[in-house]
């Protein structure tokens, strides 16, 4: 660490271009605001009953990201826990964005929370790499502190160094220390800074597949260093291309992923209003257009977009521009996602006098598409692209948070496991990836197949023993006597002819407002009805029915 707080690593030249990174550990948390008991609270945000992001108190009391809510309420019985909301992360941070906009050109949003820039010219201009990053963390952080306190989360951090991986493990290494840290330009300077660092932050911060990253791990290839040590031909052979851009990128080379290129003159695609435009919704709803030209003219030749520059420019002049990085691709649904993002943070922090007049979307990094593997029979149709283009036109007229498709999201009870989200954020094209609920974080639930009809509300139900009596279930799952007939909502009496259960849950017992014990029952009917019943507190519930 240098006299002037600025950490540097030394070196020589190099092609590799120069990036600044600016990085705010657990954002959302920091977008989620603080609360009455101030930076020392615990807060958890959580997204699909996981932990995505959590304060430095909380950390302290032993959440940690990836983990359940049960578990990390276990842990921490006082954390505030708060759902995860993508829309607000980017309103707030556009602030910062439109602050270090004004002072470096060209910012590129890799996600909330995350911005790069060129840093040649700025670096330049304000007296070198050190006072031009000390210069911008100033600013971000005075930007953020009105409204928000970083001190839940410790503190933002700024690297600057060759190539986006290099800077990337160097704001996190400067967010740690509390000073930017900037590394000396040139191949071998970036190649020493990077040898002692553990490969898992290949997937941290380059995107590489975690399954590479522990297949390197048990071939005894623990650190950077050792990765860019051995022969590029040996690491082609044994692991491919996506081997020789790990390779790559630890020896402080190219940071682009294999096949990534500058794409041919003429892609944007655009509108101009002969009226302008005063709506959002309007305007999604053109993104959405818009943005499946691009990637049907993309996919036609095998390609997806990586950097995309999305411009909105109104009658009087004023424009708001930004470049949306994603090194997997952008899908058109993530592009419409982006174009959201981008206009309400605009007309949030800007006055904008009138209506949008023209909207642009412009490719500037494509890669070659990785592709999908069809099914033999089936396949993406005709009537699925038009349906997608109906559902866009209905978003347009009746309002995008109006118009809504299922979407997974896990729980143990049928009507737990899908919740409805706005159709313009999901991937219509994808069903069954947008509808696959995950296994693993819901141990209880029930298993395949799922009931056919799920009754939402849950309908009273009464189950009956051979005298009559209502069926009871202890808190330990015994039962009283065999069901011998269901009475049915519409006072039907169905005689049973073979159940199975109970199978007990218990939910949130550290909770004492929201603890759930409840049993459940596949109860046959003579009839031929297969029906899920739950009992809770001495009630039976028609929770679902199979088919």
């Amino acid at each position: 660490m240098a006299a002037d707080g600025i950490a540097h690593v030394s070196s020589s030249r190099t092609h590799v271009p120069r990036l600044g990174v600016l990085w705010c550990p657990h954002w959302p948390v920091v977008a989620a605001g603080p609360s009455a008991a101030g930076a020392g609270e615990p807060v958890a945000v959580l997204h699909a009953n996981r932990v995505v992001a959590h304060s430095s108190a909380a950390a302290a009391d032993g959440i940690a990201v990836g983990q359940r809510r049960r578990d990390a309420q276990a842990r921490c019985p006082s954390v505030r826990i708060e759902q995860h909301d993508p829309a607000r992360d980017a309103r707030v941070f556009e602030q910062v964005v439109h602050a270090v906009a004004a002072m470096v050109p060209r910012v590129e949003v890799t996600e909330p929370g995350t911005l790069t820039f060129m840093s040649r010219g700025p670096s330049r201009y304000f007296g070198g790499d050190a006072a031009m990053a000390a210069r911008v963390a100033q600013l971000a952080t005075d930007t953020i502190t009105p409204q928000r306190s970083l001190a839940a989360v410790g503190s933002l951090g700024i690297g600057v160094a060759d190539g986006r991986f290099a800077a990337g493990i160097a704001a996190r290494r400067a967010a740690r220390l509390s000073a930017p840290v900037v590394i000396e330009p040139g191949q071998q300077a970036t190649a020493d800074f990077l040898a002692p660092l553990p490969v898992r932050l290949l997937t941290v911060v380059a995107g590489v597949a975690p399954e590479f990253v522990h297949l390197l791990d048990r071939l005894g290839v623990h650190h950077l260093g050792s990765l860019a040590a051995l022969p590029e031909a040996d690491v082609l052979a044994r692991f491919g291309p996506l081997g020789v851009f790990a390779h790559r990128i630890a020896a402080g080379g190219d940071h682009r992923l294999p096949g990534t290129h500058d794409p041919p003159a003429g892609l944007q695609v655009q509108r101009v209003f002969d009226q302008p435009v005063h709506h959002s919704d309007a305007l999604v709803f053109v993104a959405r257009q818009l943005a499946e030209e691009l990637v049907g003219v993309l996919a036609a030749g095998g390609r997806v977009c990586t950097r995309l520059v999305v411009t909105a420019e109104t009658e009087h002049g004023e424009q708001s521009e930004r470049v949306w990085y994603r090194s997997t691709g952008l899908s058109a649904a993530a592009m419409v996602e982006r174009v959201r993002w981008q206009l309400d943070a605009w007309a949030q922090h800007d006055s904008i006098t009138a209506g949008v007049a023209l909207l642009r979307l412009d490719p500037v990094e494509v890669r070659s598409d990785e592709g999908v593997q069809l099914g033999l029979w089936g396949g993406r149709t005709q009537a699925d692209e038009w349906a997608v283009r109906a559902v866009a036109r209905l978003a347009a007229v009746a309002g995008e948070q109006q118009v809504l498709v299922p979407a997974a999201q896990g729980g143990r009870q049928p009507h737990d496991a899908y919740a409805w989200v706005p159709a313009v954020t999901a991937d219509l094209l994808e069903p069954a990836e947008r509808l696959a609920v995950p296994a693993t974080p819901w141990p209880g639930r029930l298993p395949s197949p799922s009931p056919a009809v799920v009754h939402r509300p849950l309908r009273p139900v009464s189950v009956l023993d051979l005298t009559g009596t209502t069926v009871k279930v202890t808190g330990r799952g015994v039962v009283s006597a065999s069901p011998a007939a269901v009475q049915l909502p519409d006072g039907a009496l169905e005689p049973v002819e073979s159940w199975a259960g109970p199978w007990p849950v218990e939910e949130r017992w550290w909770d004492a407002a929201r603890h759930r014990r409840l049993a459940r029952f596949q109860v046959l009917t003579r009839s031929g009805r297969l029906l899920l019943l739950t009992v809770e507190r001495g009630q039976w519930w028609l929770a679902a029915e199979y088919c």
